[in-house]
């Protein structure tokens, strides 16, 4: 099972960041997951109705990752972060996109409480994950694109295990490699936020709300949590 790491420089950085692991073992895509389309669809209807709106870089908890992302040098109205570019598809189309069953779950969670969310096929995760700044030497392959490489910029933050780059821009895209398929048995779903003193319990609250999407298809879930204070859990 990998480790998941927090750099120290990360963390002098960012001193209220709080990230939630949440691990599903036997993950079963390919049969009908009823509660994650159901998530889906009242969140669709609550907007059409008008009775919640996804959080927008107004809102402070997507305010605080255009600042994070800023901070690093990445330009946030040009590459966002994840939460607010699935907010402004919702806000604008009127739908999320359906991927996978796995992959729907953790976008219903994510815009619902407006954090950053992502995940990773274990299966092909290589050593442990740090989550660090780039030297500008990794290289990282971004999701859908299986034939570009990319190199992050220096000081950029990234989420990387020992072949390369999960994520640039902290939480902007994923990679392909580690991409989730209906296929993907052992995943780790990530939740992030910068301001835990403010939104701690928020990212407990979606954390186990994705958990209970994930736990009536998977033979076994568990959570941890990664902070200034706990730089490293195994998954």
């Amino acid at each position: 099972m990998p480790a998941f790491r927090i750099a120290p420089a990360v963390a002098d950085a960012f001193p209220d960041a709080l990230i939630a692991l949440v691990t599903a073992v036997g993950l079963r895509g390919r049969e009908p997951w009823p509660h994650t389309t159901t998530a889906l669809e009242d969140l669709e209807r609550q907007l059409a109705d008008g009775t919640w709106h996804p959080a927008d870089e107004t809102d402070p908890r997507v305010e605080a990752w255009h600042t994070a992302y800023r901070s690093f040098g990445t330009n946030p109205r040009r590459i966002r972060p994840s939460v607010d570019a699935l907010g402004r598809r919702l806000a604008k189309k009127g739908t999320l996109p359906r991927i996978n069953p796995a992959v729907d779950s953790y976008n219903a969670v994510s815009v619902r409480h407006g954090l950053p969310a992502g995940a990773f096929d274990l299966d092909h995760v290589t050593g442990d994950v740090d989550i660090r700044r780039a030297d500008g030497t990794e290289s990282f392959t971004p999701l859908g694109e299986p034939d570009t490489v990319e190199n992050p910029k220096p000081g950029e933050i990234i989420y990387a295990d020992t072949t390369g780059v999960l994520t640039r821009h902290w939480n902007h895209r994923d990679a392909h490699r580690t991409r989730v398929t209906e296929d993907s048995t052992h995943v780790v779903f990530v939740l992030e936020t910068l301001h835990a003193t403010r939104d701690g319990d928020l990212l407990k609250v979606a954390a186990e709300e994705l958990r209970g999407l994930l736990t009536p298809h998977t033979a076994q879930t568990a959570v941890h949590y990664l902070s200034p204070a706990h730089l490293q859990a195994t998954t």
